[in-house]
């Protein structure tokens, strides 16, 4: 088989501007939004109100059941006519790919920011929450200025580890003809007609910043003291 690994040199520049700047974007997009809505619905889960637990719990263990790609597409076919409800159109409004992606990965990576947040929440000794509605705090107060921020604290290698696997997911994005970095080598490959050549340098490249990014959350799981 005849390798030709020139077409890396003369497209590298395409992929990381193109490619990777929208896979990095997506992903702090998603992982900042679905760790406020993974928050909302940890505290959900913990509510006293039956109904108000047995939503969140019903909302995370669905979206934990089903394939992120169907997630992906039930949202970028779904989004415009809720949309369409929303304003009261007639007809379903022109929502666009980006939008549509970024709706399906905070919504779904939500579910599983939750169950951390959850853990960390829940890590926090009772007692804290005993002090501080001693001191008066309500229950917001107390979730705001004591539990949640020693619970982030807590979670944060478990945190960084599920962006990692967000910043892998995000490559499905490739379904919509979306040009992350999966989607803008595909072109290359197409275009070249090198498929062989794209596809690995891909898989190297996602390799060598996972394992660096996983090597860094680890050493910061060894530093950050875990409070008891």
């Amino acid at each position: 088989m005849d390798f030709d690994f020139d077409v890396i040199s003369r497209s590298w520049l395409y992929l990381f501007q193109t490619g990777m700047a929208f896979t990095l974007k997506l992903t702090a997009l998603s992982m900042a939004g679905g760790i406020v809505v993974g928050t909302l619905l940890a505290m959900m889960r913990l509510s006293r109100h039956r109904s108000v637990a047995l939503f969140a719990t019903g909302y995370v263990n669905l979206i934990r059941s089903i394939p992120l790609v169907l997630v992906i597409f039930w949202f970028y076919f779904l989004v415009p006519y809720i949309a369409a409800w929303a304003i009261g159109a007639q007809e379903p409004v022109q929502v666009g790919a980006f939008p549509s992606a970024l709706i399906t990965f905070i919504m779904f990576e939500a579910a599983y920011y939750c169950e951390i947040m959850r853990s960390g929440i829940q890590s926090i000794p009772r007692g804290q929450v005993w002090a501080a509605q001693a001191l008066g705090m309500n229950y917001w107060q107390t979730m705001a200025n004591v539990i949640l921020p020693q619970a982030f604290r807590n979670m944060i290698p478990v945190l960084l580890t599920q962006t990692i696997v967000l910043f892998q997911d995000v490559s499905l994005v490739y379904v919509l003809s979306i040009p992350d970095f999966v989607g803008a080598a595909s072109k290359v490959a197409q275009r070249d007609g090198r498929l062989v050549e794209m596809y690995s340098f891909v898989a190297v490249v996602y390799f060598v910043l996972c394992f660096a990014l996983s090597a860094l959350v680890k050493r910061l799981h060894q530093r950050v003291a875990i409070i008891r």
